[in-house]
């Protein structure tokens, strides 16, 4: 049995045909293709298909297309408009933080996420964004680079917004 469900995606209102046990994952995979959130354990534990939906940073794979009826879904695809870019996507590339990309997207979406809940978020915070997003190949490094070029950020803008 099908059901119908609306979703607004990357600002484009969408109603689809679901199946009871599809999860929101594949349904943005495989119907909407937009490939950015990964599929890797299935399960919520390695943080690949982190995509925001309203505004929260949830991992696709846990969350049933049925239970997103009337959300807004944001995926990596969505997140600046065509040929720009985010603070986040910056300092990833000026820290060298992707190599394979396949964790990438959901590094990325993580930090979106908490920046966008706190716009005065510390370092410990995006850490904390961060927890449970495993990566294979850059040691982590690069990517706690960037992290922290984001918190510095976040604070220099805290500072002048008390003054």
């Amino acid at each position: 049995m099908t059901h119908r469900i609306t979703l607004t995606v990357n600002g484009i209102q969408r109603t689809l045909h679901v199946e009871a046990a599809d999860t929101l994952l594949r349904v943005l995979r495989e119907e909407l293709h937009l490939t950015g959130a990964k599929k890797g354990c299935g399960e919520g534990e390695c943080g690949a298909c982190t995509i925001l939906m309203n505004n929260q940073a949830i991992r696709a794979c846990l969350v049933l297309a049925v239970e997103a009826d009337g959300a807004d879904i944001v995926t990596i695809e969505g997140l600046a408009p065509p040929g720009e870019i985010t603070r986040v996507q910056k300092a990833f590339i000026e820290a060298d933080a992707v190599q394979c990309g396949f964790c990438t997207p959901g590094f990325v979406m993580a930090l979106e996420g908490e920046m966008r809940r706190n716009p005065h978020a510390t370092r410990d915070d995006l850490l904390n964004a961060l927890g449970g997003h495993l990566c294979r190949c850059t040691g982590y490094e690069s990517i706690l680079q960037a992290t922290d070029t984001l918190a510095r950020q976040l604070a220099q803008k805290t500072k002048k917004t008390k003054k």
